[in-house]
């Protein structure tokens, strides 16, 4: 059944926290999103509305114990090129914690970044909204782009198949029971059916609570929605992303001719310098001291003030 927003009302409300910084809140019925606005003294800025990943990740891009503050670094380096920003906890995630909806459905985050984006295009600060999407954040940021409501969208790290077919090909990895176990579940829920009986040692990924989320997520093809953006299109990916391949990326950019692709040498999924062995790279995602990746911020920097 296709989603209907109930989102009745929003208010925009600001508190100065740092010299920079502003906390903003959008309420919703379902309770209030918290996110941070970084904006530089330069006036007229374009501002990016920055989504994060999957799973339970703030507005800083960290999940849980796995803290490596890299959106915040983002904001940070978009701010040092007079850019504004704006990062967000997700849905049950920090500040975000009163809005966690027991029945969510992919489209309340793509619902969200359409009310995020009319409220930052009646900011009369900012010059132009762009979206940027992370990871899973590249898809809802991907359709919420398409209303036509933002000059540009940038895809970070972003997925260029399906859900479905990423789950296929991260299972295979797994040992063969493992993938001989979820992938009937997988093809239940491709049609749109939930499966009651999942078995113990996979029920943290398809347990009956999360399927009506994933059947809301496999409707969605990357290379399909990309082709339904207008605006100008950057993609980002690393050479070292060990969730998702350099091929993702250019499929993705393959799909739209108004597209720009940058691919940076040694970046992984979380925007840092490492190593393509997993052991190593899996370190740095706990590493807030590790700096992003040199040349992925000069590479937005530019996509932005190009005909800015």
């Amino acid at each position: 059944m296709k989603y209907k927003s109930t989102l009745l009302c929003f208010f925009l409300a600001s508190v100065f926290t740092l010299a920079q910084e502003e906390i903003i809140v959008l309420e919703t019925p379902t309770g209030n999103i918290e996110g941070t606005l970084l904006v530089p003294s330069k006036k007229n800025a374009p501002l990016v509305l920055i989504i994060a990943g999957s799973g339970p990740t703030d507005r800083d891009g960290n999940s849980g114990s796995l803290k490596n503050n890299s959106l915040k670094m983002l904001a940070q380096g978009l701010y040092d090129n007079n850019i504004a920003s704006l990062r967000f906890d997700k849905r049950g995630v920090a500040g975000s914690l009163s809005a966690y909806k027991s029945e969510l459905r992919f489209e309340d985050y793509i619902n969200d970044v359409e009310q995020w984006t009319k409220v930052l295009k009646n900011d009369s600060r900012f010059s132009s909204v762009i979206i940027l999407g992370h990871s899973e954040g590249s898809l809802i940021g991907m359709i919420a782009a398409q209303k036509g409501m933002v000059e540009k969208y940038i895809s970070m790290a972003g997925p260029g198949v399906t859900m479905q077919a990423t789950l296929r090909r991260q299972l295979a990895d797994q040992p063969p029971y493992i993938l001989s176990m979820s992938l009937p579940i997988i093809e239940e829920l491709e049609k749109g059916k939930t499966v009651d009986s999942v078995p113990p040692l996979i029920n943290a990924l398809f347990r009956p609570s999360i399927q009506p989320y994933l059947i809301s997520c496999f409707k969605y093809d990357p290379a399909i929605e990309i082709t339904k953006v207008k605006c100008p299109i950057l993609i980002i990916q690393g050479t070292t992303d060990i969730q998702i391949p350099v091929n993702e990326a250019e499929i993705l950019a393959s799909a739209n001719s108004n597209s720009q692709l940058v691919i940076i040498e040694g970046m992984n999924h979380i925007l840092k310098e490492a190593e393509a062995h997993r052991l190593l790279n899996l370190q740095t995602y706990g590493d807030p001291n590790l700096e992003l990746k040199q040349g992925l911020i000069e590479s937005i920097t530019r996509f932005i003030v190009e005909n800015n």
